[in-house]
């Protein structure tokens, strides 16, 4: 039976177990020299061959991270995002066009050269001052209305012209002459306006 070692200690012997007693220690021999210790070879990692990117490849490969980290949403949140873009876009819309219009409306009324209506209150037969362009009809004068107003956009002076046929009873107007005419109940298929008087002569 083989005995075991004692160490003692202040409070008196300590066994030693057979296990910690066949360990080996690391003391140095007598000559004063540690015994070098035998270690495996690391095991080397592998070595790949670097693979070869294009310029576009490795800024995807850069960018693939942040992009990968973002979560992924599904089709119907998508669809609720872009209704809520949508929504916005059409309040801010709403806005301007309401602004506009009020500034429009803060800056006076439009150039127009045509008179006001002889009647003050609205609602009454619309009036117009032209020139005669021809008087070969019978009882039946044409008047060219030339309306010039700025443009409400971009602000350039616009002139437009359209022709009235006019109803002329005393065959009185010349060709050339500044008329004023009325509107009125249709007198013909194409008269809706009688003269009520001229205002200039044609030299």
């Amino acid at each position: 039976m083989l005995e075991q070692p004692e160490d003692t200690t202040e409070d008196g012997p300590k066994t030693v177990s057979p296990d910690e007693a066949t360990e080996p220690t690391d003391v140095a021999p007598e000559g004063g020299t540690e015994a070098p210790a035998t270690e495996a070879p690391a095991a080397q990692p592998r070595t790949e061959p670097e693979e070869q990117l294009s310029p576009k490849e490795r800024r995807h490969r850069a960018r693939s991270p942040h992009t990968q980290s973002r979560p992924q949403r599904s089709a119907t949140e998508r669809a609720a995002e872009r209704l809520e873009a949508r929504k916005k876009k059409a309040a801010e819309r709403r806005r301007w066009r309401a602004s506009s219009r009020d500034k429009r409306r803060a800056g006076g009324p439009r150039e127009d050269t045509t008179p006001a209506p002889d009647t003050a209150t609205t609602g009454g037969p619309r009036t117009r001052q032209g020139v005669v362009v021809s008087n070969r009809g019978d009882k039946t004068i044409t008047v060219r209305i030339e309306v010039q107003r700025a443009h409400r956009t971009y602000g350039k002076v616009v002139r437009t012209s359209s022709t009235l046929h006019v109803h002329d009873e005393a065959n009185d107007a010349n060709a050339g002459d500044t008329v004023r005419v009325v509107e009125s109940r249709p007198l013909s298929a194409t008269k809706r306006w009688r003269l009520v008087e001229i205002l200039e002569r044609a030299r």
